[in-house]
């Protein structure tokens, strides 16, 4: 948090105002000596009791320049009251999550939250905040507030990776001020703002890939129902295209609905003691008739005992059938396909990796940040080609969110590529009973 300077240094306080009630306090103390030795050579007035007056008005007299500086330094404190928020809306400013500045009617910075300090370092207490924050929005926003007004803008901070926020300006009554403080809360809405374009063009991407099959179903309906009405040969033909359309429809349709259960869900994580050493046999067993068929030779490395992690059976085997098939309908040039499961130790916890290599062309390393993103594809035609949706590393991505586990991604052209999921292992289900542990059964004698 940024505390404000000395207040006495910022303030204009006449000091000949102070001085000259000073030099008055004085004269009283000088007429009364006058006043006092007249009356006790020409009335008679005992000495004793003279001296007792001027002491008393010598007391009263010192008592002023402390009275003076009281009176100064109240007043003071009134001022600074002025131009400094008091503690109470601080702490009401510290407490909010946003970055928020104090300023006051001249557009003077005067306090700021830490959050604020975190994100506008270069802005500083006693700053017109015009210096650090450059746009003609928040002239005109504290334009308004001075009319009590509030507004709203959006402002991007385009140092390093841009922050977009949206920035309220209000007005602040304070009880002791001339005028009312100002107060800008700057809230983050960068994250928000990805989110709804990522929707927008999901929905379209969407659209488009529904769109391209409907529109070939609807020609070769026509087709039929026209100039090959009478030509068996074209309707085996045209039937056989339509059918492959709408498995393409289907496909995809499996996956939106598997993406919207998945986020309905993302903040369950599953409880089930799973076995990832059995489910990567499953998955190389029910793969092995299109290795077969793309002569591809599929190699498994798994451990003899069982891998156990936390998760749900059916999403896990998915995870690693999503990787699997696309290694070998993408990498099927390299003619091998290795599927390996590991348990390590790693950043101080215990976490099973399950990895998928290819031997095929690589993937350039421009494309790998976004290779989980829906519907991004590295060539768009050889996935349609290939039967892709553009979503299985999207829905691969989303079960391991809810997992609480990752997917790490290395390629290298010309050397294939290798997908890598790790998620954090688990202890053997307390009810589990191996063979070896399992009593022998007493022979009957």
């Amino acid at each position: 948090m940024i505390e404000e300077t000395n207040t006495e240094n910022n303030l204009s306080v006449n000091s000949a105002r102070p001085l000259a009630r000073l030099a008055a306090a004085r004269l009283p103390l000088l007429a009364t000596a006058l006043v006092l030795a007249f009356v006790t050579v020409n009335f008679s007035v005992p000495v004793l009791w003279s001296v007792l007056g001027f002491v008393f008005v010598i007391i009263v007299t010192a008592a002023a320049p402390a009275r003076i500086r009281s009176e100064r330094l109240s007043s003071a404190a009134a001022h600074s009251r002025i131009l400094w928020p008091d503690t109470g809306m601080k702490a009401v400013v510290s407490s909010l999550p946003h970055p928020a500045f104090l300023l006051d009617q001249r557009g003077i910075m005067r306090f700021s939250n830490e959050a604020a300090t975190a994100a506008f370092p270069q802005a500083r207490p006693g700053d017109p905040l015009s210096m650090s924050i450059r746009t003609p929005r928040l002239r005109d926003a504290l334009a308004a507030a001075q009319g009590m007004v509030t507004s709203r803008f959006e402002y991007r901070e385009r140092s390093g990776a841009e922050t977009v926020y949206v920035v309220t300006v209000q007005p602040v009554l304070h009880a002791a001020a001339a005028a009312p403080f100002i107060l800008l809360l700057f809230e983050d809405v960068t994250e928000r703002l990805a989110t709804a374009r990522m929707r927008a063009d999901f929905v379209a991407n969407a659209s488009h890939e529904l769109r391209t099959p409907l529109a070939s179903l609807s020609g070769f309906i026509d087709t039929l129902q026209g100039p090959a009405r009478s030509d068996p040969k074209a309707q085996d033909r045209f039937l056989a295209i339509m059918r492959e359309q709408a498995e393409r429809m289907r496909r995809l349709l499996d996956d939106l609905l598997s993406l919207s259960r998945l986020e309905m869900r993302v903040h369950q994580q599953p409880r089930e003691h799973i076995d990832l050493a059995q489910i990567a046999r499953r998955v190389v067993d029910g793969l092995r008739p299109l290795a077969e068929h793309l002569e591809v030779e599929v190699t498994l490395d798994v451990p003899a005992e069982p891998v156990f992690v936390l998760g749900d059976g059916d999403e896990l085997h998915q995870v690693l059938e999503n990787l699997a098939e696309n290694g070998l309908k993408y990498g099927s040039a390299g003619k091998r396909l290795d599927v390996r499961l590991t348990q390590q130790r790693l950043d101080g916890e215990t976490v099973v990796l399950a990895s998928v290599r290819d031997w095929g062309p690589g993937i350039p390393s421009e494309h790998l940040p976004r290779l989980t993103e829906r519907f991004y594809r590295v060539d768009v035609a050889s996935s349609r080609e290939k039967q892709g949706t553009g979503l299985g590393l999207a829905i691969v991505k989303h079960i391991l969110t809810r997992h609480r586990g990752r997917l790490d991604i290395e390629s290298e052209l010309g050397a294939g590529a290798t997908f890598t999921v790790r998620l954090p292992a688990a202890e053997a289900p307390a009810d589990r009973i191996t063979a070896d542990e399992a009593p022998t059964p007493a022979l009957a004698g």
